[in-house]
């Protein structure tokens, strides 16, 4: 809706300041022409908007000027209780703090918004760690959490991952910002003048907040670096494509084992058609996955309900492993015989 709009605008301008209008435009999604249309409309009903001229120009309100108008919806309202996910707030430090800001904000709400609120807080809770995995130790979590915030750099001992092996290396580091995903915090900080890198909090083993301070990088976009580093982490990860075929309960388990990248590959064979399912009714698909040595882990655990027919070497790989599964858990005395037929049914 137009008024809705006109709101975001102002709010927009009231809290960031000059702001020029393909900006405007991109933050509500709309054109510039309508931008300049909606502007005209403001000022038409008495908010000072200011027009500057010039490379740096924009809109702007009037120095001073504010407005106590917030428009909240009831939707609106209740979704800011669910905005502040507890444990990540309390890992934080800022667990009271939030507790104290949501009752402020429920006693500031009419009457009406107030209730939708609490009724939504009775209804929905957020629980942001994954199952069966316990969140990373993080002592260091409120120290790094104050660093980020004012602007300190960090003297770290931290365990670095490399394959097998760990070790440890000290770092002084730019703190930029803080991500939590999957119930695990990372730090995303730059040593000096290096590139931007993450580095999961729960591995940091000793850390000094120095009295020295840093400036940001100009322009930094901590959810924009967060999301480009996602898809690149990804796309280094899944470098290759097993063919398989899934049974329909296969089909079941592939989103659960392989999250996303199964949700793709589903999606993708079922859009195929009919062409995709063979006369067994079981569905062919290319399913992204890592190097050979984690893939044949992974395709394992959907059991016989799945056959890789590709690439040869993946195919192979997999043989290999059921048939030292297949030995594992032979009976003795039928050993020779079990080997021999399970090898043979799984190379066909």
């Amino acid at each position: 809706m137009r008024a809705d709009r006109l709101l975001s605008l102002l709010l927009l301008l009231q809290n960031r300041g000059r702001m020029t209008a393909p900006e405007l435009a991109a933050e509500l999604e709309v054109s510039v022409r309508t931008v300049y249309r909606d502007i005209d409309a403001l000022g038409a009903s008495g908010v000072p908007v200011q027009a500057d001229r010039g490379p740096a120009g924009g809109y702007r309100l009037m120095d001073g000027y504010r407005t106590r108008l917030t428009g909240l919806t009831d939707a609106q309202a209740g979704s800011l209780f669910l905005a502040g996910v507890p444990g990540p707030a309390g890992e934080l430090g800022l667990g009271a703090d939030l507790a104290a800001a949501q009752l402020k904000l429920q006693a500031s709400l009419p009457a009406e918004l107030a209730a939708r609120a609490r009724q939504i807080q009775a209804r929905f809770h957020l629980d942001a760690p994954a199952w069966f995995r316990d969140a990373d130790p993080v002592p260091h979590l409120a120290q790094i959490a104050r660093a980020v915030w004012d602007q300190r750099i960090l003297r770290t001992r931290y365990r670095r991952w490399g394959g097998e092996v760990h070790r440890e290396v000290l770092r002084e580091l730019n703190p930029l910002g803080l991500v939590v995903k999957g119930g695990i915090w990372y730090l995303v900080a730059r040593a000096d003048e290096a590139a931007v890198r993450t580095y999961r909090v729960g591995r940091f083993l000793a850390v000094e907040t120095l009295d020295e301070g840093f400036e940001r990088p100009a322009g930094f976009d901590l959810a924009g670096y967060w999301e480009e580093t996602s898809r690149r982490l990804e796309g280094s990860l899944l470098r290759q494509t097993a063919a398989l075929r899934l049974s329909p309960r296969a089909r079941k388990l592939l989103p659960m084992h392989f999250g996303a990248a199964g949700v793709r590959a589903l999606a993708d064979a079922e859009s195929a058609g009919p062409d995709a399912v063979d006369a067994e009714g079981w569905l062919h698909v290319h399913l992204p996955v890592e190097t050979h040595a984690v893939a044949v882990g992974d395709l394992l655990r959907l059991g016989p309900e799945a056959e890789v027919l590709g690439p040869p070497e993946l195919r192979h790989a997999v043989a290999e492993a059921v048939a030292a599964l297949a030995e594992r858990y032979a009976p003795p005395q039928h050993l020779p015989e079990f080997v021999s037929r399970r090898a043979e049914s799984v190379l066909r």
